[in-house]
Order: structure tokens, then C-alpha cells, then sequence
């Protein structure tokens, strides 16, 4: 016996249609929790599905629909807010570090620059003195026949500094200069102070600009208390060269 399905303006209206939008959404939400307690009775108020043999299909009501999605758009805010926190604390995160990246930066360069100040700075060996013998200066009193250094106007006991950084290889007698110290300084040349009344470091010491090495004195062949200053390319006698122009070459003002 054959039957003819309604179509067309005759068919019956159905919410089946409505409902079958948002089936697969239902299905998925309720995994995730966002049905929850509101489906199940929700779903069960609605009447059964007829057994007409096609599949069934999940029919809710528009307020729960309504609901469900509002609760999806809730979701979907949320997880969009999470995203913008997370990538709000990896920017900071991200500034924290460039600021301590700047900030040790800065301090490195600060400690190169105090470095490169440190032992660029040089002094006089007498504070307020004057050369009173040049360099090259002839004479009998000089087994040369000249001064290969510059003395300094110094009563006994005046206070001897190191011109500069560097560290001390010679200390001790040395015959005609007395009482002496020999410095290597750190551009590798080296400066020498003799006729010492006495000796305030030892070799191997490490020494700064303006610390006191010794006391000035008359020790050694001389004729009156001095401080007898030479720069040299080597800790040797006969490595001399001009002191006035060394010292001046560094800023110090003889």
C-alpha cells in the first residue's frame, strides 16, 4: 500500500527544523559542561521524538537554546580574556628583562669607563714641587756624563707617590740612586724613584695613582735631600727617556 509524504504548503510546520541547527552544538557543549544540570531537564520536558524511521533528532526549547548560547559566547569571552592576560604578563615579562638587560648594560659600561679613568690617571710624584734638574743635564756627578732623570725640590721625608697604575718589580738599594723603587706601569714602561729616606711597599704590590711608595730622602750619590724620578722602557739602567715628556703625555702638568 503506498502513502504520500506532505510537501510544499500542505506540510505541517515542525521545531524539529529550528532545533536541528544546533544539535551538533548541544552534543558538543555538553561535554564541556556548559549544558550541565540545565539539559538533562530540560530535554526531558520536550515530548518524544516519532518513530517515523528517520534519525532522531535532540529538540530543546528557545529559552534553554537561548541560554546555551549565551553560556557559549560566555566561554568564548572567557577564553579570550585568558589569552589577552597571558600575553598582557609575557609583555611585562618580556619588559622586565630588556630593563635588566639595559640596566646591566649601563653598569658595565660605567665600570670600563671608571677602568679605562683609573689607569689613564697619572700624578706627579711631588705634590706642589718643581723639576730642579732636567733631564740630560751634564755634569761630573753623573757617571753618564748627563741626568738620564729629573730631580724633584724635596726637603727629607716628603711623601713619594706612584705617578700611576702599575705594580712594583724593584725595591731596595741601588747603589748611586740609594734607597729606590722600581714600578712597571700598566702600558707596560716603567718609573723609577731613588734616594729614598725609606720605602713604604714591596715587589709584587700593586700600586694606584697617588699612593705613597715612600719618603724622599738624600740616600745614594748626592749632594742634598731630592727625589731623583725616570722613566724608562725597560726596569734596566740606560733605558731612559724624557720624564718631563712622559709625564706631560699623560696629563700631568711639570
Amino acid at each position: 500500500m503506498a502513502f504520500t509524504r506532505a510537501t510544499g504548503k500542505h506540510r505541517r510546520p515542525s521545531r524539529v527544523h529550528r532545533t536541528t541547527a544546533r544539535a551538533a552544538g548541544v552534543a558538543a557543549l555538553a561535554t564541556t559542561g556548559v549544558v550541565g544540570t540545565l539539559a538533562a531537564p530540560a530535554l526531558a520536558a520536550e515530548p518524544e521524538v516519532a518513530q517515523s524511521g528517520l534519525t532522531p533528532v535532540v529538540t530543546i526549547g528557545d529559552s534553554i537554546a537561548d541560554e546555551i548560547d549565551a553560556q557559549a559566547l560566555a566561554q568564548k569571552q572567557a577564553a579570550a580574556d585568558a589569552a589577552a592576560r597571558e600575553a598582557a604578563r609575557e609583555a611585562a615579562r618580556e619588559r622586565a628583562a630588556e630593563a635588566a638587560k639595559e640596566a646591566r648594560e649601563a653598569k658595565e659600561r660605567a665600570a670600563r669607563e671608571a677602568e679605562r679613568k683609573r689607569l689613564n690617571t697619572f700624578v706627579a710624584p711631588i705634590t706642589a714641587s718643581y723639576v730642579s734638574t732636567a733631564y740630560q743635564a751634564g755634569s761630573s756627578l753623573w757617571s753618564s756624563g748627563s741626568h738620564t732623570g729629573i730631580d724633584f725640590h724635596a726637603s727629607s721625608g716628603t711623601t713619594v707617590h706612584a705617578v700611576g697604575v702599575g705594580t712594583v718589580v724593584e725595591t731596595g738599594w741601588g747603589g748611586a740612586y740609594g734607597n729606590q723603587v722600581v714600578i712597571k706601569m700598566h702600558d707596560g714602561t716603567y718609573t723609577q724613584y731613588g734616594h729614598l729616606s725609606s720605602i713604604g711597599v714591596s715587589v709584587g704590590q700593586s700600586v694606584e695613582p697617588g699612593q705613597q711608595i715612600g719618603l724622599s730622602g738624600a740616600t745614594g750619590n748626592v749632594t742634598g735631600p731630592h727625589l731623583h724620578f725616570e722613566a724608562r722602557t725597560s726596569p734596566e739602567y740606560g733605558s731612559d727617556m724624557d720624564p718631563v715628556a712622559y709625564l706631560r703625555s699623560h696629563g700631568v702638568n711639570v
